[in-house]
């Protein structure tokens, strides 16, 4: 039995770039050698297992063979002739596809080195599209590295075009895209993701609504100053209307409160600059972000608000207006109005009169 460090944890060491997991494949093993050491296997039907210590993955080494559509339709064969170049094999990228001894030796029987070097993402074999998920990890890696000059290799982006044509995406639940593309927005260059998908057809496929629209670009900006990964969603989707930004949100079911964030920025935002201008349309603003209530989406939406402008929120005089108006009709009192007399239905009409006047005052 041999064990080798393998996957982002070699390519990341090799990079200087940070990683948190660690991966690891065994060679010449059977699981119940892994059990007789105390791993404890993770499922039943994947030769996967954790470390009794560090909890760690080690994967026993398999081969995976196409036997249907999407991204679970393969069989996996583990077993202790497996090699480490067969297990190696199966991954999607070159620079995903090296390993590494006890001793550093690295093993890289497919390039990947000479791929970090030129930074190109390429495919390993071109067993790379039977599976449609790696459309998205591509992508996703291409927003991870573009700071460092990374780019899709061409002939690998033809093939996630073919992947697209073949309609292999329609077998890709919805769950594990919106996992990829809420990776991908935590990214430094989150609007490669989608660049890169709009690329090969896949956002035509995923999220028709943004291929007509200039949220990438806007993604661009917001990036660079926002890293909440709500407000750079909203920021994609700023340029739609509210009710194609809930359909695009429903279709890969986003979460709901970045629904609720990009659903006002589409909503509110082209309503801003004359709410700064009247107070009753400011009170009718904040009503509609519940700022009365609670800090969201109200905080998300003035930071989604500075950032697609190209401002840090602190900074940015609309963002400092409205939060002086929220603040300052939050401070009205119903208690103070009830010892005045008021009551009933009065009551209400007579707290939206004091809180208009109080946001009259701040702006």
């Amino acid at each position: 039995m041999k064990i080798f460090k393998v996957g982002g944890a070699v390519r990341d060491t090799l990079l200087g770039y940070p990683h948190v997991e660690t991966d690891w494949v065994v060679v010449g093993a059977t699981p119940s050698d892994l059990l007789d050491q105390g791993f404890a296997q993770v499922g039943k039907d994947f030769p996967v297992f954790l470390h009794p210590k560090t909890k760690e993955e080690y994967a026993l080494a398999r081969t995976e063979r196409k036997s249907g559509r999407g991204y679970h339709g393969f069989e996996i064969h583990a077993h202790p002739s497996v090699t480490l170049e067969e297990d190696l094999e199966r991954r999607d990228l070159t620079i995903n596809a090296m390993a590494m001894d006890d001793d550093g030796r690295i093993i890289d029987p497919y390039g990947g080195q000479a791929d970090l070097e030129q930074r190109l993402l390429r495919h390993v074999s071109p067993h790379f599209v039977e599976d449609p998920l790696r459309i998205l990890r591509v992508a996703r890696f291409a927003a991870r590295y573009k700071h460092l000059g990374f780019d899709v290799a061409p002939e690998t982006l033809s093939l996630m075009k073919d992947i697209v044509l073949q309609g292999e995406l329609a077998h890709l639940s919805v769950e594990r895209i919106w996992v990829e593309t809420e990776r991908a927005l935590a990214e430094q260059s989150a609007e490669v993701y989608f660049a890169i998908l709009k690329a090969c057809g896949a956002l035509a496929a995923l999220m028709p609504a943004l291929t007509l629209t200039n949220g990438i670009d806007s993604l661009a900006i917001a990036c660079c100053h926002t890293e909440r990964v709500d407000c750079r969603w909203a920021a994609l989707l700023s340029s739609l209307t509210f009710e194609k930004a809930d359909k695009t949100c429903d279709a890969i079911k986003a979460p709901k409160l970045f629904k609720a964030l990009a659903h006002s920025v589409c909503k509110y935002r082209p309503q801003t600059k004359n709410a700064l201008r009247d107070p009753t349309r400011c009170f009718d603003l904040l009503k509609g972000l519940d700022a009365m209530r609670r800090d969201e989406p109200f905080e998300g939406y003035v930071r989604t608000l500075a950032a697609l402008e190209g401002v840090a929120a602190d900074a940015h005089p609309s963002v400092s207006m409205l939060r002086a108006a929220r603040k300052a009709a939050k401070g009205v009192s119903a208690a103070d109005i009830i010892e005045e007399g008021v009551t009933g239905p009065a009551l209400g009409a007579a707290i939206k009169e004091r809180q208009i006047e109080a946001i009259a005052t701040a702006l």
